[in-house]
Parts: C-alpha cells; structure tokens; sequence
C-alpha cells in the first residue's frame, strides 16, 4: 500500500456516517472527526492540496460553504496564497450580495455571498466538509 493509499485509508477511517440524516433516505458522512484529530486533520490538509496541485488549473480564489467549509477553505487558500471568500446562507451577509438556489437530495437550498467578493470570470474551487448519498 502506498503512503498516499494509507493516508487516504488514515482519514477515511475517522469519517462518521450517519444513515437518514438530515432525512431518511440520506446517509450523511461527517468530518468533523477528522477535525478533532491534531494528527489526521493536517493529513487531510495536505491531500487536499497535493490533489489540487495535481488535478487542477489555475484559480483564483478558493469558495467556503457555510458553515464547515469556513473550517478547511482558510486552511487550503492560505496554503495557494489566494483569498477565501465565505458564502454563507441566505440573509447572513452585510452589503450587497449575490443569492444562488440549489437542488438537494432532499429538497433546494439557497446560498449568498457578498457581490464583489469575486470578480467575474474568476476560477474558484469550492470546499465543503460533507458527502450526502441517497435520498
């Protein structure tokens, strides 16, 4: 197994899975976990930046949902040098703002961030903590 395998299988192992959350029919993988781990928490730093390093282009500003992606994103774009930008639920932002609604598995969300936060034709990566099957 290769040291990239074992990391990978590291943090995996500290992923909860939570069947019906936040609906039944849905299995919820939660990180939080991962978080609490001063050992495991920087492994998974580090494969989310040699993952982006490998796999993407350029860009230019790295995108945190609300409200765990606020955890990792600084984390990632301290590490590329760009800025983080939060996007946050509907009416948590001061100032002008942009609002996009979604599809879940479950239903439709909304998400809002501030409308000069990111200039156009910027290339974003998002971050967000958790993985939502089924439904």
């Amino acid at each position: 197994m290769s040291n990239y395998e074992e990391q990978l299988k590291l943090v995996a192992s500290r992923i909860v899975s939570y069947p019906d959350f936040p609906k039944k029919g849905v299995l919820f993988r939660d990180i939080f976990p991962v978080l609490r781990d001063a050992q495991v928490f920087p492994i998974l730093i580090a494969l989310l930046e040699n993952s982006i390093r490998e796999s993407c282009c350029d860009f230019d500003v790295i995108v945190g949902l609300e409200s765990r992606g606020f955890l990792i994103g600084p984390v990632i774009a301290l590490r590329f040098g760009v800025p983080f930008v939060p996007v946050r639920k509907v009416g948590k932002l001061p100032g002008n703002t942009v609002k996009v609604t979604y599809d879940l598995e479950y239903g439709s969300d909304s998400f809002e961030a501030q409308a000069d936060s990111i200039k156009n034709y910027s290339k974003v990566i998002i971050v967000d903590d958790l993985l939502a099957t089924g439904g």
